[in-house]
């Protein structure tokens, strides 16, 4: 249960750690404008993807969003002022993306980031494998699928669980999820190929979009989880190998404000579960789909 009392502390405004040295980068103008939150899961898996695509953006000034005074900016780009946002200046007049899956794939699918790996010696980044191999690519996206339908609400579930009976349960189906998505890493290690189709889960692997999607939460597992639910991470070694591969990759760890942060805001949002303080919160409260 709980770890300790409800302090009342609130979200933190502005990143730390490596992600505070990244934003600084990336404070100078460009055709991408991403507009964040320093605490958000969902913000942290397209950030990934950006820094590891190296395709250049701009942070937005706007990177604390209240949840009750959504900036003007924000909902031009989100018009239910939720992160991740992406503002593409390059069109005339501006057009915008928002949600976290459909800004992973329009990424994927520009070709910013292959005009820059052009320049370099290094080989071609994708977080898909090559399109001649859609049966690779479907693998990688059944992957993402349960991420998002199954091992995302779960956690949520098992962090605003309130009493001892729930918590139990949350945390069963939270393991569950985890245990479901080895196998769809252990599927793919038998039915391609492809070392995109595998990711870090690889240990010579590169970093992919299941990678990116699944990365932040389970890095709160490791710090949140285990601070107001006693969690441990299951004792699989091959599944842990992949989380410090995952964890300790460059373009993750740019991503990642320091432990505080995390627990401080997720105390706030979600783990004493305060009425109306997120619309994710909302969403797992009233059985419905997260927005």
């Amino acid at each position: 249960m709980t770890n300790g009392v409800d302090t009342g502390k609130h979200y933190h405004k502005s990143c730390t750690g490596d992600a505070l040295v990244t934003v600084q980068k990336h404070s100078t103008t460009e055709d991408i404008t991403f507009f964040a939150a320093c605490f958000c899961p969902f913000v942290q898996r397209v950030w990934i993807a950006l820094e590891y695509l190296q395709i250049p953006y701009q942070v937005s000034p706007h990177v604390s969003v209240d949840p009750y005074k959504k900036p003007k900016e924000l909902l031009e780009v989100s018009p239910k002022g939720l992160v991740p946002g992406l503002k593409l200046n390059n069109f005339n007049p501006p057009k915008a993306l928002n949600e976290s899956t459909v800004i992973l794939e329009y990424v994927e699918d520009t070709d910013l980031h292959a005009q820059i790996e052009a320049s370099l010696a290094n080989s071609e980044r994708s977080l898909l494998p090559p399109k001649k191999d859609p049966y690779a690519r479907a693998l990688v996206r059944l992957q993402c699928d349960h991420v998002n339908r199954s091992l995302v609400p779960a956690f949520y579930r098992f962090l605003q669980a309130q009493d001892q009976e729930q918590s139990i349960a949350a945390g069963k189906d939270f393991l569950e999820s985890l245990d479901g998505l080895a196998g769809l890493l252990l599927r793919a290690e038998r039915e391609s190929q492809d070392p995109v189709a595998l990711g870090l889960w690889h240990e010579n692997g590169s970093l992919n979009l299941t990678d990116a999607m699944a990365g932040p939460w389970l890095f709160r597992a490791s710090n949140v989880l285990k601070h107001y639910r006693g969690f441990e991470l299951p004792e699989n070694e091959r599944f842990n190998r992949w989380l410090l591969r995952l964890f300790n990759h460059a373009s993750f760890k740019a991503t990642c404000s320091t432990e505080e942060l995390y627990l401080d805001s997720y105390e706030r949002w979600y783990a004493f579960n305060r009425p109306n303080t997120s619309q994710v919160a909302n969403a797992i409260n009233s059985g419905r789909n997260l927005p």
